[in-house]
């Protein structure tokens, strides 16, 4: 199994990223693609999620309403639209998945995600 992260940068407070995710080597369906973060000096911190069946998303409240998870079902990749970026949105991004559906308090978790990409940084400034 393959995950790759890219579309990182740098961007001024009130711009926009666009993250993709490309997934390989599945041999069954995945239970969720989840994105997460992790600033310097913090814990990595679970900010949106897609489940594979229903293509249901869950986001963390720090992005709510800015972030968007979206799935291309023909591309096996999933994105983070990243909308009105804050500088305390830097931090290293990664998309990791899941084998099986989390359950509802468990889709941010990190520890429900066997299979991570590499991360890809993102830097908001001012």
């Amino acid at each position: 199994v393959q995950l790759q992260a890219s579309g990182g940068g740098s961007v001024q407070a009130g711009g926009s990223l666009r993250l993709s995710c490309s997934a390989s080597g599945f041999s069954r369906d995945y239970g969720a693609i989840g994105w997460f973060r992790q600033a310097p000096g913090k814990e990595r911190e679970g900010i949106a999620c897609i489940i594979n069946r229903g293509n249901s998303a869950y986001y963390a409240d720090s992005v709510k309403g800015r972030f968007t998870v979206s799935r291309d079902m023909a591309k096996n990749t999933v994105y983070l639209q990243m909308n009105s970026l804050k500088i305390e949105d830097t931090a290293v991004y990664y998309c990791a998945a899941s084998s099986n559906r989390p359950i509802v308090s468990a889709r941010l978790n990190p520890n429900v995600y066997n299979f991570w990409g590499q991360g890809t940084q993102v830097t908001v400034s001012s």
